[in-house]
């Protein structure tokens, strides 16, 4: 398989940690934030499986979130 070379990037190296960074801690929160919320109905409502499907959502979204920006890095 033939690399293909992508044209240096006009941001410095520490512009371009920052943005990896925002982006990794974003789908960090996109996976962490509806267990809590699963959670927190769970207490209110009295149920015990919002945590759960928050839980499996969360990863479900984190994951393809995460899939999607490097695919689209790799373009």
């Amino acid at each position: 398989m033939m690399e293909t070379k992508q044209p240096p990037s006009p941001r410095s190296p520490v512009g371009e940690a920052l943005t990896w960074a925002s982006r990794i801690m974003s789908v960090g929160m996109a996976m962490f934030l509806p267990a809590v919320l699963g959670g927190w109905l769970d207490d209110r409502m009295g149920t015990e499986v919002l945590g759960a499907v928050g839980l499996v959502f969360g990863f479900l979204l984190g994951l393809t979130w995460l899939v999607r920006m490097t695919v689209g890095q790799q373009r």
